[in-house]
């Protein structure tokens, strides 16, 4: 029974309340909309949106819809947890307190593939998009330094360099402190988001209804496999619960932070994928790491593709920041409670920020972005999401159930009908994904559940001294 040790959640909210982590409550729901914003909007819009449009066709808007509404039921339960236990960890310190240490651990590892291998992943596209906008102005970084290799079929590549930098630029912002980074979140958000909102005027001009025909070339099928991949345009609004003890008024904020970026997010991928696609024939995206820039190319716009390209970079070093912020977080929380070295959860005393922790995620994935080429990790990152949705869904149903008298300042609607539909798609979801991801997520499984039996579990702080 002592796989299912819980944490006692009455304690946890009050050293939450009592502010016992050493870190600044400074953020407010604009500052955990724009978070979530800026971890949402992204890679996926910018560059999967092509893949997806060669699964789905013009259908493509509707896989962004069936995969907003999986991310939309799972938010709530999000919301619930997030404004009743406001403390760092996200899925897995809720997870602590209601299914038990070992489903927490195996969450937490998880959390560690999804947070620590989109910041690789979103590295990789920013170095296209950068490496795009030094050509035009005649710079090109060495073949040998521009992508991870066998990136470029026929083109020998060892080391993509500008996504390393990227990367321990974000990582050296990030270990300065998170009031810092936030406003230069907030700055990078709003001028991504006049981009896209640039080509949604521009490109609705442009737009030819005869490329919608058929809207649906591969039926129902490509509709649900486009949303399989997409799905990766969504991941970031979780990041928003990692900033739980640093946020002024917890209880209220987070659900708003949560649920307003999610929703502004949703709006603008349906809207930009049915733009897109009314452009170009959706054929013509094969091969395309820069889709919305090629539709206004397509469509004659060259001088916005150029800031459509500019916005590209902004907007994937927001979910840069967001991503590896949310990993040091989920690290901090881990090591805390004994499950990893204590050295992760050491603040440091000038920045008040995990140093050491920062550091030490920023160089390891900088690294793996150098060398891992994007198509590895995309859905690797998808089923360790949709992984973590479900968890996080069943531990309110488990949460209600155990805890009924808790306060909860707000409270996921429709319970037990709505965690289960999130439960749901997101294992919907799951079974559209390559037989290889789930062969790679289980070997990553096996990985944790040895280093919990060989560390975690004798140096947990719930382990009998």
């Amino acid at each position: 029974m002592s796989l299912f040790r819980t944490k006692n959640l009455d304690q946890m909210i009050l050293d939450s309340q009592n502010n016992t982590s050493g870190l600044k409550r400074t953020l407010g729901p604009l500052d955990l909309t724009l978070l979530g914003i800026g971890a949402i909007v992204g890679t996926g819009i910018f560059v999967l949106t092509g893949t997806g449009a060669l699964l789905a066709g013009p259908g493509l808007s509707l896989s962004f819809i069936l995969a907003a509404v999986a991310c939309g039921f799972a938010a709530l339960c999000y919301a619930e947890f997030s404004s009743t236990v406001p403390v760092s960890g996200s899925i897995y310190t809720y997870s602590y307190a209601t299914m038990g240490e070992l489903v927490a651990w195996m969450i937490g590892w998880d959390l560690l593939l999804e947070y620590g291998l989109a910041s690789s992943a979103v590295s990789v596209g920013w170095s296209g998009y950068f490496q795009s906008l030094l050509s035009g102005f005649g710079i090109h970084i060495p073949a040998l330094l521009s992508a991870a290799p066998g990136s470029l079929p026929g083109v020998e590549t060892w080391f993509n360099l500008p996504a390393f930098i990227i990367l321990l630029v974000v990582t050296a912002l990030l270990s300065i402190g998170v009031r810092e980074s936030a406003r230069a979140n907030n700055i990078m958000v709003f001028i991504k988001l006049a981009v896209v909102v640039l080509f949604i005027v521009v490109g609705a001009n442009h737009v030819q209804p005869a490329n919608w025909k058929p809207f649906l070339p591969f039926g129902y099928q490509g509709v649900f496999n486009a949303a399989a991949i997409v799905f990766f345009a969504f991941i970031g609004f979780d990041a928003v619960t990692s900033a739980a003890e640093e946020v002024k008024r917890p209880a209220r904020d987070l659900p708003i932070g949560i649920i307003a970026s999610l929703t502004v997010c949703t709006i603008l991928y349906v809207v930009v994928a049915s733009i897109m696609t009314g452009i170009v024939p959706y054929e013509k995206f094969l091969g395309v790491d820069h889709p919305v820039s090629l539709a206004l190319q397509y469509a004659g716009e060259n001088w916005v593709a150029g800031f459509v390209d500019l916005g590209a970079i902004i907007g994937m070093t927001t979910v840069i920041l967001v991503m590896t912020y949310g990993q040091t977080r989920i690290l901090f929380a881990m090591s805390r409670d004994g499950l990893l070295p204590k050295k992760l959860s050491e603040v440091h005393p000038r920045f008040a920020t995990p140093f050491f922790t920062t550091w030490l995620v920023g160089v390891v994935f900088a690294l793996i972005a150098a060398v891992v080429p994007l198509g590895v990790l995309a859905e690797l990152i998808n089923i360790g999401t949709l992984m973590a949705f479900s968890l996080i869904s069943a531990a309110v149903l488990i949460f209600r159930r155990t805890r009924p008298d808790i306060k909860r300042p707000f409270r996921c609607p429709g319970v037990p009908f709505v965690p289960l539909a999130a439960i749901f798609f997101c294992v919907f979801l799951m079974l559209h994904l390559q037989a290889v991801t789930w062969m790679a997520f289980g070997c990553w499984l096996l990985i944790g559940l040895a280093v919990y039996f060989g560390y975690a579990r004798k140096h947990s702080l719930l382990h009998p001294k």
